[in-house]
């Protein structure tokens, strides 16, 4: 079974024309679900839900283009792995993509792993980049202290005088385990061997 799905703009030339083409591709007008709207990552799309839900294991999703089914890689990463864990064929460029054979199963990899891999790695450079930046701007690259080194010393002499650890998560707005990090890190900073400079 042929089971379409189109994501349209609110023109409605481009719904008509989504349409006919699933309809150029065997799809039966009754079996055409359409979500209006290409931007918003958030945005519900009830369409796709719909079309998902019709689908059972041989039956076949026919999309014109990957970028009618997708809102980024993950999306589609996320689509193409549902559809090959539940045995279900995908047509885009008017060609069928079935996971049971070899150039299907190599295509499926590709949109479920190899894609998304690709856009996790994008965003790792970017974040590295910006930190990069800001370092040699002068700024800070990561998250800063919640303690500063005098507070970290007054919170391990609180601790060594006795004072419970949810009083201290209390007073220095801390977790628990954001704690004992500080104790640690002052006991290590205060267990150092000092050099001659030091003094």
């Amino acid at each position: 079974m042929l089971i379409g799905y189109a994501r349209c703009s609110s023109s409605a030339d481009d719904e008509q024309g989504q349409r006919d083409q699933l309809r150029v591709l065997g799809v039966g007008g009754d079996s055409i679900h359409v979500d209006h709207g290409l931007t918003g990552t958030d945005r519900p799309r009830p369409g796709l839900t719909a079309a998902l839900s019709a689908l059972s294991a041989r039956d076949t999703l026919v999309v014109t283009s990957l970028d009618r089914v997708a809102r980024s890689v993950a999306d589609l990463s996320a689509i193409a792995t549902d559809l090959q864990a539940r045995d279900v064929l995908l047509m885009f460029d008017g060609t069928v993509h079935d996971p049971r054979e070899p150039i299907g199963r190599t295509v499926f990899a590709m949109l479920s792993t190899t894609f998304a891999e690709f856009e996790s790695g994008l965003i790792r450079l970017r974040t590295m980049e910006g930190n990069a930046r800001r370092k040699a701007a002068g700024g800070f690259a990561g998250r800063k202290p919640r303690l500063n080194p005098a507070q970290q010393s007054e919170l391990y002499e609180l601790h060594k005088a006795g004072h419970s650890v949810a009083e201290l998560t209390k007073r220095f707005n801390l977790s628990q385990p954001g704690l004992y990090k500080y104790l640690a890190r002052e006991k290590t900073r205060r267990n150092a061997p000092t050099s001659p400079a030091d003094h």
